[in-house]
């Protein structure tokens, strides 16, 4: 029988009466008929500050993290050593590629060689763990391997394409970089055409669709995870223009309202491999001339469009399209919208009257907040797409006559002035981006 007596354990039978231990400690017995005893739990990883000098020495049983943003690191080990002793050091940064580390085994072996070798690591995100294991072999790696990085969210590239350049209907591409700077002209392959949308799916590759070519097309465009547009697809669904797209659930996209010869509210989902479904009838008032983005990880937002109105419509994760939301902001159509942060949205610029370079930002939960007065030349019938993964950039237009400016939104949402746009100036074009 064994009770609490006082601040004491009583072990009857035994012979022997132990203190209670302090936090953490355990109970431990020297066998039957022996003493027992609170004691503290030994081994594990015992992690420091991180490292951010060219030298340091380390202790057995601690964890390093290396930072070598600025600098490489050489990494003295301990002059005597016990078997089981271990040391880890990680990658702080991800910049051992850049600056790598140096291990001096200081007079004991590392993997049976001596130390006369040089030992280097140089690889991003390497989790390095090292135990002696005798005098022979000395210090060996028993844990050797990079550390995969967190995934970005958004594509790194951005893709404008097709469009009307105030004469003809092309459908020339222009190909965004991870750093927001838009490449010549390359000749597109599929029907030149106006009035298009575009989004991503996938994850990493886009799909652009509808227009009107003279008359209204249901024709779509894949974009591969390189920036390449493929041929035609003869699409499904009604042909029509005016139509704006985003991506939803993270890989898969819609494609919403349009022009057939009077507005229409249907939609049409694409699926993770670029399939464009049938037409599903849309909730919401028919429109045309809008914009959407997504938000959140995995919805979108269909928004604006002409009347002008300033109504918004959800698109949950699953791809279905929310009665109208009154918007807030100015009534507007002909604007355009892309995402950035990572999880947020923006609609900027359009045509209310007159051309504007107001935008509207949109939260991670899909709230649109109020007007925030543009930089750079009001206009309408642009497009955007994020890129770099976390920012956007809105191009091209027309306001008095073509425009092939560009202007790109920082990761919280702020739109910068005026790059003179490369590339053939146009209005009525699409854009998505690919990873």
């Amino acid at each position: 029988m064994s009770g609490i007596i006082g601040s004491k354990l009583n072990i009857r039978g035994s012979g022997t009466i132990a203190k209670l231990g302090t936090d953490g400690q355990v109970l431990t017995s020297a066998g039957a008929g022996k003493s027992i005893a609170y004691e503290d739990v030994t081994g594990g990883i015992s992690w420091q500050s991180v490292v951010t000098g060219s030298t340091m020495t380390a202790v057995a049983g601690n964890g390093y993290p290396i930072n070598t943003t600025s600098n490489a690191c050489t990494i003295t080990l301990p002059a005597s050593a016990s078997v089981g002793d271990t040391i880890v050091l990680a990658d702080y940064a991800r910049t051992w590629g850049t600056n790598g580390i140096v291990i001096d085994s200081n007079g004991l072996n590392y993997q049976g060689d001596d130390d006369t070798f040089d030992v280097e690591y140089g690889t991003d995100g390497l989790a390095l763990s090292i135990t002696y294991v005798d005098s022979t072999k000395g210090w060996m790696p028993t844990n050797d391997e990079d550390v995969s990085d967190v995934p970005e969210r958004g594509n790194t590239r951005g893709i404008f394409g097709f469009g009307n350049d105030g004469s003809s209907n092309v459908s020339l591409t222009n190909l965004v970089s991870t750093a927001g700077v838009i490449a010549t002209d390359t000749t597109g392959v599929g029907t030149a055409r106006k009035y298009l949308g575009a989004c991503e799916y996938s994850g990493d590759k886009g799909i652009i669709a509808y227009g009107t070519t003279g008359s209204v097309s249901s024709l779509s465009n894949l974009v591969s995870n390189s920036g390449v547009v493929a041929s035609d697809v003869t699409g499904v669904g009604t042909a029509r223009n005016g139509v704006a797209a985003c991506s939803y659930d993270s890989d898969k996209g819609i494609f919403g309202y349009g022009y057939t010869g009077g507005a229409v509210s249907m939609s049409n989902l694409v699926s993770n491999v670029g399939v464009v479904a049938t037409d599903v009838s849309g909730v919401g008032s028919a429109r045309y001339n809008l914009a959407a983005t997504q938000y959140g990880d995995d919805k979108g937002l269909f928004g604006y469009g002409d009347g002008p109105v300033s109504i918004t419509n959800h698109v949950s994760n699953a791809g279905v399209v929310a009665t109208d939301t009154s918007g807030v902001g100015t009534a507007r159509t002909g604007l355009a919208a892309c995402g950035y942060g990572g999880d947020k949205g923006l609609f900027g610029f359009g045509y209310t009257g007159s051309n504007v370079s107001m935008t509207n930002l949109v939260s991670n939960s899909g709230v649109v907040s109020t007007d925030v007065t543009g930089v750079g030349t009001a206009r309408r019938f642009l497009a955007a797409c994020e890129y770099g993964p976390d920012k956007g950039i809105f191009g091209y237009g027309i306001n008095g006559g073509v425009q092939s400016m560009s202007n790109l939104v920082s990761d919280a949402g702020v739109v910068a002035t005026d790059v003179t746009g490369v590339g053939t100036a146009r209005e009525t074009l699409t854009a998505c981006s690919f990873n």
